[in-house]
């Protein structure tokens, strides 16, 4: 299978030959390549010609790693919500799933700057709150669709909207000023031909349902930090949204080891079973997160999957 044909059949919630796995962020080329992503300062400033190098520049970044850790899909996270960086990945990958990243367009944590006054409005002005919501969805899909006119087969809409211990707001008011909007995000994603891909962290249990009825084609993070049991939420998810992610990041930022293997088959068995799951990171390979522990959840996988190859015990 190619990486695409493996996303598209875990999509379509049938076990392709082995679970697809791609990161939605790799932020160590340094450390495994001795190479860097451009600036993200100097973009602003770039002319036409500096633009295109600089895309040239992150798609020899992107090609390393996809060779390296064997991805079978490619979120082109910089430049960021750039449709010249996704028509350019389609051309180079097009044995990958590629997509692009449209956030900000929703009420979410990163989105408040005044928690003091967001709650007064909520008890006092939910007009204000929803026409806000309304220009941030407007200009979302106004990327979306720059996106997805550029040949964006997915749509990573980032949103986190849950702390620890539990969603932002409560589930009702997620309902009347979040959910409608994201909902408009993920349809103008699919009205486009692409897959629409939802992202938060945090205790997301209450709010599952709202986020079930998004319609989305799969829910990335499944934060196990925040106490998110990737077993509890493939049950209530099965058929109807594919789930990506839940090894757990601060073990793989602090190990041991043991834990790392622990969290990485826990994923595995739980989420491999009938298809609908990518294998990743709780959230992103970050700056400063040893390569070693990255490389060492890949090589646990290689390894369950080798036992099940052998119809031996994956626990």
């Amino acid at each position: 299978m190619t990486g695409k044909e493996r996303m598209q059949t875990t999509l379509r919630f049938v076990e392709p030959d082995r679970p697809p796995h791609f990161e939605s962020m790799f932020e160590l080329e340094w450390e495994a390549f001795g190479l860097r992503f451009p600036d993200r300062r100097d973009w602003a400033t770039f002319t036409p010609r500096e633009h295109a190098a600089a895309v040239a520049q992150c798609l020899t970044v992107y090609e390393r790693i996809v060779r390296q850790y064997r991805w079978d899909g490619l979120l082109v996270y910089w430049p960021w919500s750039d449709p010249a960086g996704v028509a350019a990945a389609r051309e180079a990958f097009p044995d990958l799933l590629v997509g692009g990243v449209v956030g900000g367009a929703l009420w979410c944590i990163d989105s408040i700057h005044d928690w003091e006054q967001f709650a007064v409005d909520l008890a006092e002005a939910p007009e204000r709150l929803h026409a806000e919501a309304e220009r941030r969805c407007r200009a979302g899909i106004e990327r979306v669709t720059r996106l997805t006119a550029a040949g964006a087969e997915f749509v990573l809409l980032p949103h986190d909207v849950a702390f620890n211990t539990g969603p932002f707001v409560s589930p009702a008011q997620f309902g009347e000023f979040v959910a409608p909007y994201w909902r408009r995000l993920v349809e103008a994603v699919q009205a486009g031909g692409a897959y629409a891909f939802i992202h938060s962290d945090g205790q997301i249990m209450p709010i599952l349902d709202h986020l079930l009825s998004l319609g989305a084609d799969l829910l990335h993070s499944l934060d196990p930090m925040a106490g998110v049991d990737l077993a509890a939420v493939k049950r209530r998810t099965a058929g109807r949204l594919a789930l990506m992610g839940n090894v757990q990041c601060n073990l793989l930022q602090d190990g041991p080891p043991e834990a790392i293997r622990a969290s990485v088959e826990y994923a595995l068995e739980h989420g491999t079973p009938g298809g609908g799951y990518v294998f990743s990171s709780s959230n992103t390979i970050f700056p400063g997160m040893p390569l070693a522990n990255y490389e060492w959840m890949l090589a646990c996988r290689d390894e369950w999957l080798a036992r099940r190859a052998r119809g031996g015990p994956n626990g």
